[in-house]
């Protein structure tokens, strides 16, 4: 971990934004909608902050938004970095060292995901209540600090209860239906074979994806308190008979924006 890089990219951010802020958000793949809520915007392009990556992937607009939303002091990745886009682990967690630096305490992460168990339907949103890490890899491998977190930090509750049930509250209230379920996450860029999600299936994953494990990983080892939703925009490999394409993500994704928006929005109100 380079801290002198993470000081950096905190120190422009505060020079660039007009207060602390308290919650801050991961949009996924076309989820980035959300940022677009967000009054008295402060926009900042991730090219402009020293030493953070740029978003490769189509549907990650690649900026920081800070401003208002509900009330709430918010600081929102309109657009995440992944492993398959050639960055290194301590680069695509990098945004959530700096979260913590600038006065983040609850952290939301979206994801566009697979579904696995076969009772869920393209479009669900899916509380993650626990993850399997599937990339081969940890971001907390090397050096530890100990002013960032512990060398064996806990991971027993890396999806905070309370924040999941105070998000299954919300969507009851405004009527909207979700499922809770495991998330596994796995490196691509290549979709996973049916043999695969049979296993992953085997293991007690309800959906796969490519990104979100590693972030959360530094959340719980910094003290953020996480929620992580998914949008299930596809059934993954051999649970339908058609082939796999991001185009059918970003369309799901699309058609699924006003139910994530207001979801989201009440859970926010209530934090």
């Amino acid at each position: 971990m380079d801290v002198k890089k993470i000081i950096e990219s905190v120190n422009y951010i505060k020079d660039k934004i007009p207060f602390e802020p308290e919650i801050g958000m991961i949009l996924g793949s076309g989820l980035g909608i959300l940022a677009e809520e967000v009054e008295n915007p402060t926009i900042i392009p991730y090219e402009d902050i020293p030493n953070f990556p740029v978003s490769t992937v189509q549907g990650h607009a690649g900026r920081l938004v800070v401003g208002m939303l509900e009330g709430k002091r918010v600081l929102i990745m309109q657009g995440r970095f992944h492993f398959y886009e050639g960055y290194s682990m301590e680069e695509i967690t990098r945004p959530v060292r700096s979260m913590k630096l600038l006065g983040i305490k609850t952290l939301i992460v979206t994801n566009a995901s697979g579904g696995i168990n076969e009772n869920f339907n393209v479009g669900d949103l899916m509380f993650i209540r626990d993850h399997i890490n599937f990339m081969g890899t940890n971001p907390l491998i090397g050096k530890n600090y100990e002013e960032f977190g512990p060398r064996f930090p806990d991971m027993t509750h890396a999806y905070d209860p309370e924040l999941i049930e105070l998000g299954e509250k919300v969507a009851e209230k405004l009527g909207i239906s979700t499922r809770k379920g495991v998330y596994i996450a796995v490196t691509g860029p290549s979709y996973e074979t049916p043999a695969e999600i049979k296993a992953f299936r085997r293991l007690g994953a309800d959906a796969v994806g490519m990104s979100t494990v590693p972030e959360v990983i530094v959340a719980n080892h910094m003290g953020i308190r996480v929620l992580g939703i998914s949008c299930i925009t596809n059934m993954a490999a051999g649970v339908l008979p058609q082939p796999l394409d991001h185009s059918e993500v970003m369309e799901t994704a699309e058609r699924t924006k006003p139910k994530f928006i207001k979801l989201v929005r009440g859970i926010v109100k209530e934090v």
